[in-house]
């Protein structure tokens, strides 16, 4: 085929590991600017990235040429390592094994960007781990509780 063409809506979620409240304000966004670029740099396209203390939400068009686990595995190793060098945390920051992944229509995208600006907002009213069971369960995605994410509710300051 001479020609391919797509425009695929990712919508990507990921935790810290054990659901630890490490990844701090101070210097989060400088973490989402440096996942946008991992994304830039793979020719996929970060619509945005936000999230709280311990989870991520990211939205982006897919590079079709590369698998979404990859997409995963990069973002996850990369920043794990920026954050190590940069000394953000004195803490190990490890990021958990899981990820939620769901597709979007075009006309959901302003929806879901918006949600995903307001995180700080939405995690006053609503807990990560309600929030992620209702993604699942919303877009039919069977699963058992035991294999989700490790829900420990402790903050460090």
């Amino acid at each position: 085929m001479a020609n391919a063409y797509s425009q695929l809506y990712i919508h990507l979620v990921f935790a810290v590991k054990n659901r630890e409240s490490l990844l701090l304000k101070p210097w989060r966004d400088d973490v989402f600017k440096y996942m946008g670029g991992i994304l830039l740099n793979k020719n996929h396209k970060p619509y945005i990235i936000n999230g709280v203390e311990d989870h991520v939400h990211i939205l982006f068009g897919l590079n079709p040429k590369e698998s979404i686990s990859d997409v995963v595995r990069d973002l996850k190793n990369n920043t794990s390592k920026y954050i190590h060098d940069s000394k953000f945390t004195k803490y190990a920051f490890r990021w958990s094994n899981g990820y939620g992944v769901f597709s979007c229509a075009k006309t959901e995208i302003n929806r879901i960007y918006d949600y995903i600006k307001n995180q700080e907002e939405h995690h006053k009213k609503e807990k990560f781990e309600s929030e992620f069971k209702t993604y699942l369960t919303d877009n039919d995605i069977p699963f058992d509780s035991q294999y989700l994410f490790n829900w420990i509710d402790y903050y460090v300051d």
